[in-house]
């Protein structure tokens, strides 16, 4: 017998772990969490957060406090240059505002947070909204079943071994997952590209920032290539060490044997002076890796996050990518394990995530050859996409989608081509002040009409959808249909179906439309 019974268990309480825990307490499942660690994250790892994260953020309640925690940290719409040193030449501006070009397709900004301060708001989020946390907890073992999974979790100050039994779990756990080693799935790509280190730092560097607003500062000197993130009042921060030496041959390990005073030689190399006194706090190790996992899901263990997919902080893709994973997977478990939908709406999953994270993996490694390591070549390298179309521009192909017939089987595009095309990210029109279309999705399937489209609305009082009827000028045209069509938007704001004129609609067709989608009989929809 168990001594724990839940719906969910998620191994992993870092940042896609938590997300993935918030995520199902907003859609009224409170699923338990097992974290190694006692507490939230140490390390002050400044995460880039994009667009699309904070359209998920602003779902569950936490944009705001998250965007003013920001613009105390850090300076906002900062650029992203490539320099010799701070006190020396700029060499390179990949982005000269973090959101210039990019306000028109978001009710949101890009902005920059620690990692630190971003994980204990989404766990008091969670907590306060019913999931189960325990830090300091291992999760030691599991097997699966046709019904669910049993797994052994211990409490590491206790020592004591509990049994939890869950429909479904989520391996969370980073990229040396024991979810994943014990379900022997492999990882595939490009292996380590460096054994790196992260410095963290204090020192006054105001000055050699000569009052340029820089988000990410990328070093490239003869001496080593990396990058700055500068916290304010600007004496405070931490540089990556990728590659030392020679840029043509480098040394990519750097972590072995390495001291402190090599740490201040490579602060002061980066600085270009030192003659700013600086005391080196702590230091990080890890891999810069790009590999994806085969396969997303075995039964009923789904893999998010690190433990799918790792790549180089070239892009600020890597922890985005895995909360919209989280995103992607907890409506469904969400709508199964309440009944709502068959299990076969879950098997959706890896066919949606996993072409959105090689993708997403091949494109930071893209950026981590051209704005670095350049000794590694092209060969093989995916050209560099647009940021948009990595962002917000996936586009989705499974049974939780229904195409037009005109389908072009694009894996992804720029968002303000998409139209409303099914698997795609809704479009965002304000639709009046602080209230986007995107504010109309969250936590069900909502049908959206145009100003004609009253039958529609007729159609779809007995099912499981929220309508709305937009008399707006501009929904139309960015949702690619007649003043009388419709379209079908699921709880992550992704577009499921359209019809772009009102023909044929009916509430038996909205209700196949329904079942088809989530893998039930029109009638049990």
């Amino acid at each position: 017998m168990a001594d724990l019974e839940v719906p969910v268990l998620i191994v992993g309480g870092s940042l896609v772990g938590m997300s993935t825990a918030l995520l199902l307490a907003h859609l009224g499942v409170k699923a338990m969490v097992v974290e190694h660690h006692r507490g939230t994250a140490i390390h002050p790892r400044a995460a880039m957060i994009n667009q699309r994260t904070m359209e998920i953020l602003r779902v569950v309640g936490v944009e705001q406090i998250v965007r003013t925690r920001s613009e105390q940290q850090f300076v906002q719409d900062g650029g992203i240059v490539a320099v010799e040193s701070l006190a020396g030449k700029e060499l390179a501006a990949h982005i000269p505002n973090l959101n210039e070009g990019v306000r028109d397709v978001s009710p949101t900004v890009r902005l920059f947070i620690t990692q630190s301060l971003l994980e204990p708001l989404l766990k008091s989020r969670a907590q306060d909204m019913g999931a189960q946390l325990r830090f300091g907890t291992e999760m030691l073992s599991f097997q699966q079943d046709s019904q669910g999974v049993t797994a052994q979790i211990r409490n590491r100050d206790t020592g004591d071994i509990d049994t939890v039994r869950a429909r479904y779990m989520v391996g969370a756990d980073g990229s040396h997952s024991r979810v994943r080693h014990q379900l022997g799935i492999a990882l595939n790509g490009r292996g380590v590209l460096s054994h790196s280190v992260t410095i963290y730092f204090r020192a006054h560097v105001e000055p050699l920032l000569r009052g340029r607003s820089l988000s990410v500062i990328l070093v490239r000197n003869p001496v080593l290539r990396g990058f700055f993130r500068i916290e304010k009042p600007f004496e405070s921060g931490f540089l990556v060490v990728n590659t030392v030496g020679d840029p043509t041959n480098p040394n990519t390990d750097i972590s072995t044997g390495l001291t402190n005073e090599r740490c201040l030689e490579y602060l002061y190399a980066a600085f270009g002076t030192s003659a700013v006194p600086a005391t080196i706090e702590n230091v990080m190790h890890w891999k810069a890796t790009a590999d994806v996992a085969d396969r997303l899901q075995e039964g009923r263990v789904f893999l998010a996050g690190d433990a799918a997919h790792v790549m180089p902080p070239y892009g600020g893709f890597g922890g985005n990518c895995g909360i919209h994973d989280a995103h992607n997977l907890a409506w469904k478990l969400a709508m199964v394990v309440k009944g709502q939908a068959s299990e076969k709406l879950l098997a959706t999953y890896e066919p949606e995530r996993l072409p959105a994270g090689k993708l997403t993996t091949e494109q930071a490694y893209t950026r981590y050859v051209t704005r670095e390591a350049t000794y590694l070549g092209t060969d093989g390298m995916q050209p560099p996409e647009n940021d948009l179309n990595i962002e917000l521009g996936h586009r989705y192909h499974s049974s939780a989608v229904i195409p037009d017939s005109d389908e072009n089987g694009r894996s992804h595009e720029n968002p303000r081509e998409a139209k409303g095309k099914p698997g795609s990210r809704a479009p965002h029109i304000w639709l009046r002040p602080d209230c986007s279309t995107l504010d109309l999705f969250g936590s069900k399937f909502v049908l959206l009409t145009g100003g004609d489209g009253a039958s529609w609305a007729a159609a779809a009082p007995n099912l499981p959808v929220e309508v709305h009827r937009l008399d707006h000028a501009e929904f139309p045209e960015a949702y690619g249909i007649s003043n009388s069509g419709a379209v079908l938007v699921r709880p992550d704001g992704f577009v499921a179906w359209r019809a772009k004129t009102a023909d044929g609609a009916s509430a038996h067709l909205l209700r196949g439309v329904l079942g088809q989608l989530v893998g039930l009989a029109p009638s049990r929809v």
